[in-house]
Parts: structure tokens; sequence; C-alpha cells
């Protein structure tokens, strides 16, 4: 699937996401979101050469169940899945490397 660049307008269960296979990244952010804009293209470069990776991108606020099911407390945040449990998780990315640090371990086998 790679990139997403448009955040999913019925995202997922916690249970549809702990169903998931392989290597995935769950974006939880806002479209109007300054950081989640200013951290697109460093997420769209980790993710390009890499189509076996699964991105979901979704838009997260009070109330929504997904992202308080992972504490999430700040945009953007990526957590990095394989097999439907977390492996890695960045915070409002800076550089290229943590994301790449990231993706390798939920693309480890």
């Amino acid at each position: 699937m790679s990139y997403t660049a448009i955040h999913s307008e019925t995202p997922p269960t916690r249970e549809a996401v702990d169903q998931l296979r392989g290597a995935a990244v769950l974006e939880f952010g806002a479209p109007w979101c300054g950081y989640c804009r200013g951290a697109q293209q460093l997420i769209e470069q980790a993710l390009q050469d890499l189509p076996q990776v699964e991105h979901i991108k979704v838009e997260d606020g009070p109330g929504r169940p997904l992202g308080r099911s992972y504490r999430v407390k700040l945009w953007p945040t990526l957590v990095f899945l394989k097999d439907g449990q977390e492996v890695a998780r960045v915070v409002r990315p800076q550089t290229a490397q943590e994301l790449d640090d990231a993706l390798a371990q939920a693309n480890a086998a």
C-alpha cells in the first residue's frame, strides 16, 4: 500500500488493527495540524520504497477510541506494528533516521 496522503474517513477498530498481518504504520494526527503537515515529507520519503508496509492515516482527537487505545498525546504520532503488535513509536519525527529505524523493526523477520 505504501504512503497515504489523506486521513481515513472511517478509522479501523482496535480489533481490526490487532489482526493486521505484516508491517504497518498507524499515523495519528489531524489535517489542520502544523506539526503533522510538517512531517509529511519525511513520512512519505520513509515509506516510498516500502509498498509492503500498510500506512493507515488516522484523524485523531478527543473521544476518538483508536488514538486513546494507543495513549496518543501529541501529533503526529506514528505507531509501527508487526502482525498487529506495536514494535516502535515515533512522536513528531525530526529525522529520516528515526523513521527508518522504526520501519526496520516493523519489517524484521
